[in-house]
């Protein structure tokens, strides 16, 4: 086709790769600060006439304090305070809530209940000073019995933990049910087989690179109170601020820097926050503490620590006809965790979403312990973790009783793909999915009735060689305001989006980026929405005095919620600058069509203005009756969970003269939906997997007989480097979620949530012909040779020895 002058060419499309949309390997732009060190973490924070604190933590974990001595630490010259429980006690700061609707203590005043508990602080001129006056307080205990598990905190003769709380006169911090109780007892009866596990999942810690911090700054004369924080949801602890200080909210700001890693770590409200917030209002100076590495191991808080004793109704065909769980999770001396209000153990009836089957019972008891409190949802959507990891090994050990193959077991009981949206047993409804051909792919990758065959092989010549199989689905994006709140505030997440008017932009959200990478994929979210190259679009999160508000980012909300509100909000701006285009071409709005970055004339496609010309028009030339600028912003209430997918396959090989395994392969098949940044995502993927070794393989944090932390510092606590950790085999699927406004369902958590159990499937297959049917993580060499000498399984549950 020929043009004249008269009838111009109409310009090509957009190619969205090249501007940085959706799909494009675009590279992180957050690392060109962080690579040069030129990021801007808590600790890299100096305000004038800043004062420094350190806190003073419990040696023992259960012990009436009988008095306290601060006289040789105010005698230290530098020292400008001490503050101990009952200096709080008196402005009612003794104790504090929790995102549970329990208390805390923030410094002890009757007892210390775990240790590492604070019980003093110290604030002076320098760090160093701090230090030695916290070590000059002096503190007289009385030792109480400790209690380090369930069993002991559930005897009949177990000491009261929480004596401070009124009616509380055993351990229990709640019972919960969900399921069909007599659905589930009747399949029970009418089943072929029953297959029984017991498991526990250990206590596990998020050790992110940086520890928690705070910097409070209050002004006396303005009344306003600023805290730079090591926090993933700011605008959470602002309302928490506010109530347990007693100050206006509108008088707090709260301010996230760069983060150092959260992974769940840094959601909960800790109680050397508070400290530092009370020691800035009556210094009327900055104070800054910073965490040390074994206060962060052994006092913040902790994931996992649960117990399962599972059933399984099985028919003899291999259908699944009922799963039955009792859990027993572990919650340290406070019920601490941060989750929504409605579910006591979280989401950790999750399990077995992706199988159809007709009935299911959950169980579950909360109980106190003489333990830092646990529970937080270390990269994972609130014990969904425990729960794929239930699933899957009592999936393998039913498997094994009927004798049928692990993969076509689970093949049996997949929801088929034209089963959606699926009503789980436990009564999630999933969105989508393709189970059955994410399988597939995984075994076929990593050559599955090959390996079989070499497995058999190498077992006549004394070799072990074991396989497993781990599938997970994640409810993420929690969620819709129906169901999920925290402390009753709903659980949806905002974006604002201003486009100036040289077609530049600002987003800003109430999400809060630890490492995920928001800086550069909201950018194309934006630009996939508009066709604004992302280079043009800053991205900014986490002061609560510009920030729209915002649950924060923790349990894989990212993509499903907040990214959901910044297309949302990009979806506003192109309906008013798509009349502002109506304006500029002189025709109705009716008679406007959009493609990528362009509106134009439906009948003259050549006739058309770019996003950019609407943005200056916006500011320049408005139509009659239309406000000025391009601007907007959303509130996204998700109108359900989405729910990605993933199989992994793993190969291992047992030394069967020391226990050690080593991974021989890694297959990961993951289905997040529309990838927004494969590379992200990808990377997301390698770190989940990264932390599901670690913690299948080496991960050590337990404590012995006198409530003594074992694993306080990465000496003892181990943490994967390059050299350990394995090659790992990425592979998709996309499977679009049908409500979410571009498909995507979140990737941030899903290879920590599944790949655990594929790890030890794996070296619990290799072990199968001794009768072993579990090994409890950590895997460590001598519990696998004690698994393998013995033919008994091996619990990992404290106390431990430590002689």
């Amino acid at each position: 086709m020929t043009h004249t002058a008269d009838a111009p060419a109409t310009p090509p499309p957009l190619d969205e790769i090249k501007i940085g949309g959706l799909g494009a390997s675009r590279r992180r732009v957050e690392d060109n600060r962080f690579i040069r060190g030129r990021g801007n973490y808590l600790d890299d924070i100096a305000l004038p006439g800043m004062l420094h604190m350190e806190v003073l933590r419990s040696p023992l974990a259960h012990a009436r304090i009988k008095s306290i001595d601060a006289s040789k630490a105010w005698a230290i010259p530098g020292v400008r305070m001490v503050l101990t429980g009952e200096a709080l006690a008196t402005r009612n700061l003794g104790w504090m809530p929790t995102l549970s609707y329990d208390t805390q203590a923030v410094l002890a005043t009757d007892k210390v209940r775990f240790q590492g508990q604070e019980v003093a602080a110290v604030v002076a001129d320098d760090p160093y000073i701090a230090k030695d006056a916290v070590t000059a307080i002096q503190v007289e205990y009385e030792p109480l019995p400790p209690i380090v598990n369930p069993e002991q905190a559930l005897a009949p003769d177990a000491p009261i933990i929480r004596d401070d709380k009124l009616g509380q006169d055993d351990n229990v911090v709640f019972d919960w049910e969900v399921g069909d109780r007599e659905g589930t007892e009747r399949a029970f009866a009418e089943a072929d087989h029953v297959s029984r596990l017991s498991l526990h999942y250990p206590r596990s810690h998020p050790s992110p690179l940086e520890t928690c911090g705070a910097i409070a700054d209050f002004d006396r004369a303005t009344g306003k109170l600023t805290v730079y924080l090591t926090t993933q949801a700011p605008h959470i602890v602002r309302a928490a601020v506010a109530l347990i200080a007693e100050l206006p909210e509108h008088q707090i700001r709260i301010v996230s820097p760069d983060l150092g890693g959260g992974f769940g770590n840094k959601v909960p409200v800790y109680p050397s926050y508070v400290v530092a917030i009370l020691a800035s209002i009556l210094c009327e100076r900055p104070v800054k503490w910073i965490e040390d590495r074994s206060g962060n191991l052994i006092s913040t808080g902790f994931g996992r620590d649960i117990y399962l004793d599972g059933q399984v109704a099985l028919r003899k065909d291999g259908k699944v006809l009922a799963v039955r769980m009792d859990t027993v999770s572990d919650h340290g001396a406070f019920f601490a965790d941060a989750q929504p209000s409605k579910f006591k153990i979280g989401l950790m009836h999750s399990a077995f979403a992706a199988y159809d089957i007709p009935y299911a019972y959950l169980a579950a008891r909360g109980v106190y312990t003489n333990k830092a409190p646990g529970g937080v949802a270390y990269r994972c959507s609130f014990r969904v973790t425990e729960a794929m990891f239930f699933q899957e090994r009592m999936m393998q050990a039913a498997a094994d009783d009927l004798g049928l193959d692990q993969a076509e077991f689970r093949r049996i009981n997949f929801v088929r793909d034209d089963d959606f949206p699926h009503r789980t047993p436990y009564g999630f409804l999933t969105d989508s999915g393709q189970y059955r051909k994410c399988l597939d792919l995984a075994l076929a990758e990593i050559d599955y009735e090959g390996f079989l065959e070499e497995q058999k092989a190498a077992r006549e010549r004394g070799r072990l060689l074991g396989i497993g199989i781990s599938t997970m689905t994640e409810p993420l994006g929690a969620g819709n305001s129906r169901e999920y709140d925290i402390l009753g505030i709903k659980m949806f997440d905002s974006a604002e989006l201003r486009v100036h008017m040289t077609g530049k932009a600002l987003l800003r959200t109430g999400a809060k980026t630890q490492g995920q990478g928001h800086e550069t994929t909201w950018a194309q979210i934006v630009a996939h929405e508009l066709g604004l190259p992302a280079d043009d679009i800053v991205v900014e999160e986490g002061d609560t005095d510009t920030a729209p508000f915002g649950m924060g980012t923790y349990a894989s909300r990212s993509t499903p919620v907040a990214g959901a509100a910044i297309s949302m909000a990009a979806r506003k701006v192109k309906a008013k600058a798509r009349r502002i285009a109506a304006h500029l071409l002189e025709v109705s709005e009716e008679d406007v069509e959009w493609e990528l970055g362009r509106f134009y004339v439906r009948s003259q496609p050549s006739r058309g203005v770019t996003i950019q010309e609407t943005a200056l028009a916006a500011y320049s030339n408005m139509p009659d009756g239309l406000e000025p600028g391009l601007e907007a912003n959303a509130y996204y209430d998700p109108p359900n969970l989405t729910w990605p997918f993933a199989a992994y396959v793993c190969t291992v090989e047992v030394d069967p003269d020391t226990g050690v395994w080593d991974v021989l392969r890694f297959v990961a098949v993951d289905d997040c939906g529309v990838r927004i940044n494969p590379m992200i995502v990808e990377g997301q993927i390698q770190g989940g997997l990264t932390e599901a070794y670690a913690m299948a393989s080496m991960q050590f944090i337990t404590f012995d007989a006198d409530g003594n932390c074992v694993g306080s510092n990465f000496m003892d606590y181990l943490l994967p480097t390059a050299w350990e950790t394995p090659g790992w085999e990425l592979h998709e699927v996309v499977t679009p979620s049908p409500h979410h406004p571009i498909g995507a369902k979140g990737i941030g958590e899903c290879a920590t949530v599944g790949g655990p159990a594929a790890f030890v499937n794996a070296v619990v297959n290799a072990l199968s012909h001794t009768g072993v049917r579990n090994v409890d993580m950590p895997m460590l060499p001598d519990r696998v040779h004690q698994a393998l000498t013995t033919g008994r399984d091996v619990s990992g549950a404290p106390p431990v020895k430590t002689d």
